[in-house]
């Protein structure tokens, strides 16, 4: 079984050829600004990543007739359950006209829709960015006109949940997990019965602060800041971006921190306070299915850090087993929810809302 994996990016489009759930093919295609500079859309950009793609495989000596199935990088929909969706004509459209927003992914559906039409194979894409399983009672805020949103990790932090619960041979459906991807974005979210049913806003001002985002501020202070001459652009960077260790000490990179935190006090206390308040959201979340959790799984970029993964695990290892799973593989989780369909252990579902 063959499964072709695209994950379009900003400035760059990832391609993966599993076979049998091992990576046989990975390239990076880079594409130059000034080249993508000139189209207005994302969508403009179909072609001339499609060309590029093409040329790879052509010129890698690559059968695409041997390919089992396509698999993209989803992108800006409906609010939708998890899972794997089968792209149909009405995703093609909503990801065409940008409903919900321009992004690079809105490619990975159309890109892979297209190649399949070509060798007669499905098309899929896997858990992407808008997945939506929120309980009720989760997204009341505290203001009618203020609603909590579902804005986490969702690929990764699925996989992970799937890959923990192969290990300790549970279904998935059947677990609470809390799953926290710490990166650029840190969400901490909760698994329970196969549903995302919580988690903190990972985008623009929820939840532990990050390398570059300022997470949850006290309300009043923000409002006081927003009526002090300050643009709501400059506000919105703050928040996303300029936020966080970017905001404390002028850069995300947390291993030239790390290694600062050797002999600077101040910078190792931030970094303590960045384990700390993911700690105590891991806390929250567990409450949310009242200490009954099968496991706590940190993931991501920063979950390579020791010091951060450390710190975590002594506040947080009484509520339950603790496992670390660093960095991210976006191509192969995208290829097991294509394989999991392939091999019939669950169906595809059926955009927009089944």
């Amino acid at each position: 079984m063959k499964i072709l994996v695209i994950n379009p990016g900003s400035t760059s489009t990832k391609i993966g050829i599993f076979e049998n759930n091992a990576i046989a093919v990975e390239q990076t295609l880079r594409h130059d600004t000034e080249e993508l500079a000139g189209y207005q859309k994302i969508t403009e950009q179909y072609s001339f990543r499609m060309q590029i793609i093409e040329d790879f495989l052509k010129n890698s000596d690559i059968d695409i007739f041997a390919i089992s199935a396509i698999v993209g990088m989803g992108g800006l929909l409906l609010p939708l359950l998890g899972g794997t969706y089968q792209v149909n004509e009405t995703m093609l459209k909503h990801l065409n006209d940008g409903i919900m927003g321009e992004h690079a992914s809105n490619l990975g559906g159309i890109i892979a829709y297209a190649i399949g039409q070509k060798i007669d194979k499905p098309a899929f894409i896997v858990d992407p960015v808008v997945v939506d399983e929120f309980e009720p009672i989760a997204r009341i805020s505290g203001h009618p006109k203020i609603e909590r949103k579902s804005i986490f990790h969702a690929l990764n932090q699925k996989a992970i949940a799937r890959k923990y619960c192969q290990e300790i041979n549970k279904n998935y459906n059947k677990a609470n997990l809390i799953v926290v991807h710490m990166g650029g974005g840190i969400s901490v979210s909760i698994h329970s019965m196969g549903r995302v049913v919580d988690s903190n806003n990972a985008l623009d001002g929820d939840g532990p602060f990050t390398p570059e985002r300022t997470g949850g501020l006290p309300v009043g202070d923000l409002a006081k800041l927003c009526y002090s001459n300050i643009s709501l652009d400059h506000i919105k960077g703050m928040i996303k971006g300029n936020g966080g260790m970017v905001a404390y000490f002028g850069t995300n990179n947390m291993k030239e921190l790390e290694e600062k935190a050797k002999t600077e006090s101040q910078v190792k206390l931030t970094i303590n306070a960045m384990a700390y308040q993911i700690a105590k959201e891991i806390g929250a979340m567990a409450t949310v299915v009242y200490g009954k959790l099968d496991g706590i799984l940190l993931t991501g970029g920063i979950a390579y850090s020791q010091l951060i993964t450390s710190d975590i695990k002594c506040r947080v290892e009484h509520l339950g087993n603790v496992k670390v799973y660093p960095g991210e593989d976006e191509l192969s989780a995208l290829a097991q929810g294509a394989a999991r369909v392939l091999k019939g252990e669950e169906a595809a579902r059926i955009y927009p809302n089944t």
